[in-house]
């Protein structure tokens, strides 16, 4: 059994660390293992095993947020398109591509701002960006 079990007596006064206390180890940019908290690592950094690696700085993210923002822009035009010439048919055909670009949209700018924050908790720890 584990230090941590249920049911094992602990030392005197121990006291187990919160999540938000305990660091994640990674390597850096410059090739050495540093802890970061989670706040301050951000968004996940490696590929999930999969073949296209993810934007995950935070101009990337920044980037394909406002192109996502750009193109719900232009489903909300066609909207307005649909209501001023009265052709609603093509709206009851076509709503639920309002429900799928809008969880990509919220979650990219969602990642964005978390990567923005993890970036600056970085800066002050003069810590460099994490790899993977």
């Amino acid at each position: 059994m584990g230090r941590r079990s249920e049911g094992v007596p602990q030392d005197p006064g121990y006291v187990p660390s919160r999540p938000e206390e305990q660091l994640i180890y990674r390597r850096s940019e410059n090739g050495e293992m540093v802890g970061y908290t989670p706040a301050e690592y951000g968004v996940r950094k490696d590929d999930g095993g999969g073949m296209v690696k993810p934007y995950n700085s935070s101009a990337g993210l920044l980037f394909l947020s406002v192109l996502m923002t750009i193109c719900f822009g232009g489903m909300i035009y066609g909207l307005i398109q649909i209501a001023l010439t009265g052709q609603w048919h093509i709206l009851g055909e076509t709503w639920w591509m309002f429900l799928i670009i809008l969880y990509p949209l919220l979650a990219g700018w969602a990642g964005y701002f978390k990567e923005r924050k993890a970036e600056k908790l970085r800066n002050a720890r003069n810590l460099s960006r994490p790899v993977e």
